[in-house]
């Protein structure tokens, strides 16, 4: 299967998605610090910069888009109601699936405030008004042995096809066994060089330090590992996926 990434950051839910065997043919991020990240670890796969300049016609169509939207509007951190230094681009993420139509569609924000502009139960109906079949659900990080709790609500939506057999992709049993989910990410990722000093590096730096971040660590790095999806959390929900395909 094959995937497209928007909003990709420093690519953690494009690590975990291949590390469950998915193939990335495009990500889309225009800020510099994370395409330093990007062009790093993914040097072969285009760029399409800033989403709202892309003319998505001529973009090939994958079997997934996937990605986490700005979410600084809807998050419960932004308890103060300050203007987004990066506002919403669900619009866009949704502009993008109406164009291209992908059978898969994952998008990943944190649980939104009453007020939020962009709440999963919007995303979702949006998604139904495209023809989708959505599941939304919560994972948090730590449920797979991540380093931080990170709670996030994920809708994973398909394309119905009324030939073949329906099989719900995320059974109610996603958390089971997730201390081996998370033992088989880590020995999938044993074979890239890149990948496991990048898991260590995160899962280390939150270890330390009074805001639990060394000294070293830049300001936009903080930032960008924020952002990031925990990879283990798309290796389960990408390996559950290939597994429901193949069935």
């Amino acid at each position: 299967m094959t995937f497209g990434s928007l909003f990709t950051g420093f690519g953690g839910m494009d690590l975990g998605l291949e590390a469950a065997g998915l193939r990335c043919i495009w990500q889309a991020e225009n800020d510099p610090d994370a395409c330093i990240i990007r062009d790093h670890y993914w040097p072969h796969v285009p760029n399409l910069g800033d989403v709202c300049a892309v003319e998505w016609g001529g973009v090939e169509c994958p079997d997934l888009v996937c990605g986490g939207d700005p979410c600084q509007e809807n998050s419960r951190a932004n308890t103060r109601g300050q203007s987004p230094k990066h506002p919403s681009l669900a619009h866009e993420f949704l502009r993008c699936v109406a164009e291209l139509r992908p059978r898969f569609v994952l998008r990943e924000n944190p649980p939104a405030r009453p007020d939020a502009p962009w709440p999963w139960r919007e995303f979702r109906a949006r998604l139904e008004r495209l023809g989708y079949a959505v599941l939304p659900f919560r994972l948090r990080a730590c449920c797979l042995g991540a380093e931080q709790r990170r709670e996030r609500v994920f809708l994973l939506a398909e394309i119905p096809d009324d030939d073949s057999i329906r099989r719900d992709p995320l059974p109610q049993s996603l958390r089971d066994r997730s201390q081996d989910a998370y033992q088989s990410f880590r020995a999938v990722l044993d074979g890239r060089d890149a990948a496991p000093s990048w898991a260590e590096a995160c899962a280390a730096a939150l270890r330390r330090g009074d805001d639990g971040l060394p000294r070293w660590v830049h300001r936009a790095a903080i930032r960008g590992l924020g952002n990031a999806v925990a990879p283990p959390v798309a290796y389960e929900i990408g390996r559950r996926l290939m597994e429901a395909v193949k069935c």
